[in-house]
Formats: C-alpha cells, sequence, structure tokens
C-alpha cells in the first residue's frame, strides 16, 4: 500500500464473498421460524410478511421485507401479502425517517438472478436508506462499500423506533 494511505478493515465482508454466510435452506423461510431475532435480524412480524435488515447492506439501515410464503413468482403473491409489503415500507420509510434520518431512499424488487436477486427463489421487498454523499470513491475504485455504523446499533435505533410507533 502507498505510503499516505489508510486501511478500512471490513472482515465480516470475507463472510459474504466466500460463501461461509450461507446456511442450509432459504433465508427467509429459516430465519422467522427460528426465535431469536435480533441476531438473525428480524425486526418486525406481520400477518404474512416480516422485515429484516440485510446482513450485507448496500447502506446502514438496509432492510427487507418478505412474505413468509416460498416464492419467487410475485404472481404468486396475494393482494393482503403485496398491500402488506406495501404498508411495511411505508412504516419502515418513517421508522428510518425519525430514527436514522436519511435524505432519500431507494426501494423496490429484485425479480430474478439477472435482476440481481441475490435470493432468486424467495421475493423480498429492498428499502435503502441514502444519504448525500453516501456514495465516495471506495465503490468505484475499491470494490468496496464502506458501512459507517455497525448493524446491531442499526438494528438497536430501528427496532426502538418501531416499538414507539407501535405504541402510539
Amino acid at each position: 500500500m502507498a505510503e499516505g494511505f489508510d486501511r478500512i478493515w471490513a472482515p465480516w465482508r470475507m463472510n459474504y464473498i466466500d460463501g461461509s454466510h450461507k446456511n442450509e435452506g432459504c433465508i427467509f423461510c429459516v430465519k422467522p421460524a427460528q426465535n431469536n431475532d435480533r441476531e438473525n435480524l428480524i425486526l418486525y412480524r406481520g400477518k404474512s410478511c416480516f422485515t429484516m435488515m440485510n446482513l450485507f447492506p448496500y447502506n446502514n439501515g438496509h432492510i427487507m421485507i418478505s412474505p413468509y410464503k416460498h416464492t419467487g413468482d410475485i404472481g404468486n403473491l396475494s393482494d393482503n401479502e403485496m398491500l402488506e409489503i406495501m404498508t411495511l415500507s411505508k412504516k419502515f420509510i418513517k421508522v428510518m425517517k425519525q430514527s436514522i434520518n436519511p435524505d432519500g431512499f431507494n426501494a423496490g424488487f429484485n425479480i430474478g438472478r439477472v435482476a440481481g436477486a441475490g435470493v432468486a427463489n424467495h421475493l423480498h421487498f429492498h428499502v435503502v436508506p441514502r444519504w448525500n454523499g453516501d456514495t465516495n470513491f471506495m465503490p468505484v475504485l475499491g470494490e468496496t462499500k464502506v458501512i459507517s455504523e455497525h448493524i446491531l446499533k442499526t438494528y438497536d435505533k430501528l427496532k426502538n423506533a418501531i416499538n414507539r410507533l407501535e405504541e402510539k
């Protein structure tokens, strides 16, 4: 490394790169069946869908809303499941505005592997908070995204905000 350059350590990324993060079975089926929401980054459980944080996020606060139903085909979702996905995205955008104060959001489905779906056989809707200036040279030159806050600290902020919202 050239003199004057700092190192940015992100050892947790190696689990994603080498594939050692992969569990037996579908994470959107396995994780909600377990009873350790904080460890599994599950923030909210609804009637037909749940919300969890992305373990390998584009930005801190990146969540995914998924139906409990195992399907990769949006045509297999009921109107109620689609409505709950959209209702939860609206709720979590409000939660993020109150707790982590982003300047904007990216939201949507990646349907199919060619469209970027990391888990193509189980639909999930992404909500990614964005801040002015959150992109820099690292993704372009270093193929590395710098996440500025520990994922569990962000989890706690979002979980506390959703709990306060639910109490009202």
